[in-house]
């Protein structure tokens, strides 16, 4: 299935194709702040038609995930790293995607405090 979803203000606009039936909801400090829930998906699998010059990029802690947002309004739809095997892997922000009913996916718990 394809979603579209974005940024709040609109100029961070994306699509993602893939099955979208559960989410990984973390506690470390910044994803528990954030509220995040995140779809991982092969990085392949999301079409953004703004440059990624346009995103504006957080990390911490190892350094290892690119988590992206808006300069303009500070919403964050995503990030970019890498699967244990080095595949590049989008997480997406579920909570960015039009249509999807956050009720209905199941939440994977994930202890990101302890990482």
């Amino acid at each position: 299935m394809n979603y579209k979803g974005s940024c709040h203000c609109g100029q961070i606009s994306y699509q993602v194709e893939g099955s979208l039936e559960q989410v990984m909801e973390c506690n470390c400090s910044h994803c528990s702040r954030k509220g995040y829930l995140l779809w991982f998906v092969p990085r392949s699998q999301l079409n953004m038609p703004t440059p990624e010059e346009g995103l504006a990029t957080y990390t911490f802690n190892k350094h290892v995930i690119k988590h992206h947002f808006c300069p303009k309004c500070g919403c964050a739809p995503f990030g970019f790293g890498e699967d244990p095997t080095g595949v590049a892997t989008a997480a997406i922000n579920v909570r960015c995607l039009e249509n999807v009913e956050l009720s209905s996916l199941e939440k994977v718990l994930v202890d990101g405090r302890s990482f």
